[in-house]
């Protein structure tokens, strides 16, 4: 299960300096080659591996992983590329983040696992709430 190379790793430490399109479209497929496929690999069998425990978690990698391009309209950070690459593996996948799932993200210097549920609505909440506190011992 090695994905990754060093290349992975000096390509977010090279985009944190140089994080602009210029830069970005000269190494785009440095991209592909040693961040984007090697990321979509590692997902894949990370979903294989957790369908092994959840047989109803069905996605595709392409439905999981988020796109490295940033969202700018309304945020204070101008810059238009992450720093890193992420995935939620759940049944909803990117699109909807309330339903449980895990969380990867990997940058260059930090890697970030998480399992849960995502901005619920009041209803949820409630209900997740409820459940834990009623099932204390098995939680």
């Amino acid at each position: 299960m090695a994905y990754f190379t060093r290349d992975f790793i000096e390509f977010f430490r090279e985009l944190e300096k140089n994080n602009n399109k210029q830069w970005f479209d000269a190494n785009r497929k440095r991209y592909e080659k040693s961040v984007k496929k090697p990321f979509q690999q590692f997902i894949e069998e990370m979903i294989v591996r957790l369908q092994q425990l959840d047989p109803e978690l069905v996605i595709e990698a392409r439905d999981a992983i988020f796109r490295i391009n940033r969202d700018i309209r309304f945020s204070a950070d101008k810059t238009p590329y992450k720093t890193q690459v992420s995935a939620i593996i759940s049944s909803g996948g990117k699109k909807d983040k309330t339903l449980p799932g895990y969380y990867i993200e990997i940058k260059a210097d930090e890697i970030r696992l998480s399992g849960g549920v995502h901005m619920l609505d009041t209803k949820r909440l409630h209900r997740v709430r409820t459940y834990i506190a009623a099932h204390l011992d098995e939680f």
